[in-house]
């Protein structure tokens, strides 16, 4: 409402979810709560072994040699060089979850092509040619930790451990009648080129960590700046817990003032989240949400509307005049002939929202304040109402984040200062039953399709979207697209 009158990695899709936030704060309740669930590891496996395979492939061996002895024939040199991946299959990887401790990353029976140069030498006799090579039966252990650093507020990613074997490796060489040497002393090559490989994939596992993953992280928002007026506090409360079926982030789900940080007068109730799987993610958010951002809005001024004549649709038999509201208030028209009126609303409490199973109910209690706009434009006041209303607010999310929209179910009508004398309240009630829905609402919810940022990290995306109210808190279940 108007304040005045007027190339990420994509393995980390879902993983860096778990962390929504950062720095560690006081043990309390959360306002969110982030549910990672094995679905969810599962597509974020699947984006982990696009980027893990791109990584495999850009694998820089270095050139070897060495020497050969034949029996009869004696000592000979060769080198192997001008190496390169032509191939990387991981056909089975598996994401999972380490009660307590984190995620364990898993490969099996992974291959590798790698084409290149060879050169031998035997006294005088030269020979060289191509050789392919196959790398067969790789699997691949890595151990993942996540926690927050308080000092830099951001979550954090390491990679605790990291092992690998590979079952096989055959060289085929071509291109010289001498190829046959080659084959006689295999086994030493391939075992050297065996051990090559192994050294290089934790290496690549654990830099893809610390350079790719990490840095992906920081995409995370600890804060998020609404507008001039509020932010929101996505900070996590302690590190991502993992179980046996979902990792958990517990975020503190605040609005704060820009202006002005002080804590609400109130605490986040404890959700009993339920154990529902068939999505990538879930958000549980509390009422405590949404009712600290009714409090800063509220204390900040910034739900305070005046409303004008020339603000009513144009077909309205409703018009905010003298003249209209003479034909229900005759004094009205009386004192102030012929003049235009200007309804001053505000929000005199924070409002409530209440989460039930039954759905959202918001219960603002709003002030409005009639002023006759005398000829050289002062107000001269006529009445001060009271209103107390029954909202329905509908939430809903759109790709990354969250909408609302709200709509009168109920209004009462309280007169507590008339400046032109007594009258009957319930004379007025058709006209705000007709200005609240029709100029007031609309300006709300015009802000309220705009939208607050959910915490998602960039390019992830949030469809086949459930929503479902429980007590004191609405859970969304959505799968997750990473663009």
């Amino acid at each position: 409402m108007a304040r005045s009158p007027d190339n990420a990695p994509r393995w980390a899709t879902l993983v860096v979810l778990a962390a929504l936030g950062t720095a560690v704060t006081e043990a309390t309740n959360p306002g969110i709560v982030v549910r990672i669930t094995q679905k969810g590891l599962d597509y974020a496996c699947q984006e982990a072994m696009a980027v893990l395979q791109k990584e495999l492939a850009k694998i820089e061996i270095p050139s070897f040699s060495g020497q050969f002895k034949i029996k009869y024939l004696g000592k000979g040199d060769y080198n192997f060089y001008s190496m390169v991946v032509r191939g990387v299959e991981l056909p089975s990887s598996q994401i999972r979850l380490l009660p307590h401790e984190g995620l364990a990353l898993s490969v099996t029976n992974a291959n590798v092509k790698i084409s290149g140069k060879w050169k031998a030498r035997k006294n005088f006799i030269k020979a060289s040619g191509n050789f392919d090579l196959s790398v067969e039966g790789i699997s691949i252990s890595a151990g993942l930790r996540l926690s927050c650093d308080p000092t830099s507020g951001h979550s954090t990613v390491t990679c605790t451990s990291c092992s690998n074997h590979i079952d096989r490796v055959h060289v085929h060489v071509s291109g010289s009648h001498l190829g046959w040497l080659i084959q006689l002393f295999h086994k030493k090559i391939e075992s050297s080129l065996q051990n090559i490989m192994s050294s290089k994939i934790c290496q690549i596992v654990v830099s893809s960590v610390s350079s790719r993953l990490e840095p992906f992280f920081q995409t995370l928002p600890v804060t998020a700046k609404i507008d001039n007026v509020a932010g929101i506090d996505y900070s996590l409360l302690a590190p991502p817990a993992a179980t046996a079926e979902t990792l958990d982030g517990q975020l503190k789900g605040e609005f704060f003032s820009l202006a002005h940080r002080t804590p609400p007068p109130f605490t986040p109730p404890a959700l009993a989240f339920p154990t529902d799987h068939e999505h990538m993610i879930y958000l549980g958010i509390s009422d405590y949400f949404f009712n600290t951002a009714g409090l800063v809005y509220q204390q900040a001024g910034a739900l305070n509307l005046t409303l004008r004549d020339d603000m009513m649709p144009k077909k309205s038999k409703f018009r905010l005049t003298t003249k209209f509201f003479g034909t229900l208030i005759p004094q009205v028209a009386k004192m102030f002939p012929d003049m235009n009126v200007q309804l001053l609303i505000w929000v005199s409490s924070p409002p409530h929202l209440t989460v039930s199973p039954a759905g959202l109910t918001l219960i603002p209690s709003l002030e409005a304040q009639a002023f006759a706009v005398l000829p050289n434009s002062s107000l001269a006041p006529l009445f001060l109402l009271g209103m107390t209303m029954n909202i329905s607010v509908e939430v809903s999310a759109k790709s990354d984040r969250l909408v609302g929209k709200l709509s009168l179910d109920k209004l009462l009508l309280e007169l507590k200062h008339s400046d032109i004398g007594p009258f009957s309240v319930g004379l007025l009630q058709a006209v705000m039953n007709y200005v609240i829905p029709t100029a007031v609402l609309p300006k709300v919810n015009e802000r309220l399709q705009k939208g607050f940022p959910l915490p998602l990290p960039r390019r992830i995306q949030l469809f086949n979207l459930v929503l479902q109210s429980y007590q004191d808190f609405l859970l969304f279940g959505a799968d997750v697209h990473y663009s």
